[in-house]
């Protein structure tokens, strides 16, 4: 039985913990967050684990997550190390960011920790959506080879489709998948504001939102980004590109800058086909 144990309990957190509640070989031990009553919250919602107010009063664990943010992980490995010392010898211990490498877990490797970075590459919505769509996600992995072993196989059993990336490759790997998501998100939130400020009813919105998104989805996934690229732009012309573009950037003059990026990118794209 491999005992776990979760600092942070945000949606990331959650989902991991829930999920390796499921298998039988993993036992969620403690968790600790930022607040006592987030980690009784999480505690509610994994099913599993003890509250636990101080780093300090955790027990020993054979595999230990700091899912905390990014700005926050050095500091998090730091005080763990301080609050546990020579207890952690031997643990794996890793964290979920997708831009940050495992050398920011040094202070505990210090002390023989095997440590490792694994970053599912999934929008964590929220712990349920997470644990419900968790099943296929792509899952990063960098760090050591004892960590990476327990990493392969407790991700793939919960469904992780896992592979190995360079600590050096991180952040592009990372921006990559900011530009697949995350921008996303911010388009989808221009092309609205932009309907509502066109006139477009306000009961069409989510149609034509789904209706666009979908087939874009569906053309990219079977053509490839280059030859499912379609509008003005990649049809070269240059007219409706710059007229349009001037009428963006009166309405909304960061979106019209936005506007004419992507349409040169859209332009040197679209010759790649």
């Amino acid at each position: 039985m491999t005992s776990f144990n979760v600092i942070g309990c945000g949606r990331v957190g959650q989902t991991l913990a829930a999920l390796l509640h499921q298998q039988p070989r993993v036992l969620v031990q403690d968790l600790c967050s930022r607040s006592f009553s987030s980690a009784e919250q999480a505690a509610q919602f994994v099913g599993a684990g003890q509250p636990v107010a101080d780093l300090a009063d955790m027990r020993a664990a054979d595999v230990w997550l700091l899912s905390v943010p990014d700005a926050q992980v050095a500091a998090a490995a730091q005080a763990l190390a301080e609050a546990q010392g020579a207890k952690l010898a031997g643990a794996v211990v890793f964290h979920n960011s997708g831009f940050l490498s495992a050398a920011e877990l040094q202070p505990l490797q210090a002390l023989g920790c095997h440590v490792a970075s694994a970053h599912p590459v999934l929008n964590f919505a929220s712990p349920d959506t997470g644990v419900r769509q968790f099943a296929g996600t792509p899952c990063g992995l960098e760090g050591d080879a004892p960590a990476l072993a327990w990493l392969h196989t407790a991700l793939t059993a919960i469904g992780g489709r896992c592979f190995e990336i360079a600590s050096a490759d991180k952040p592009l790997y990372h921006a990559a998948a900011v530009f697949s998501s995350n921008f996303t998100v911010v388009l989808q939130g221009i092309a609205q504001d932009a309907w509502q400020s066109a006139g477009v009813p306000p009961e069409l919105m989510r149609p034509l939102t789904e209706a666009l998104l979908k087939s874009t989805v569906d053309n990219v996934l079977a053509m490839g980004p280059a030859k499912a690229l379609t509008g003005p732009a990649a049809r070269g012309d240059t007219a409706v590109v710059q007229a349009q573009g001037k009428v963006v950037k009166q309405w909304n003059a960061p979106a019209g800058d936005l506007y004419a990026l992507l349409s040169q990118l859209a332009a040197e794209l679209k010759r790649k086909a």
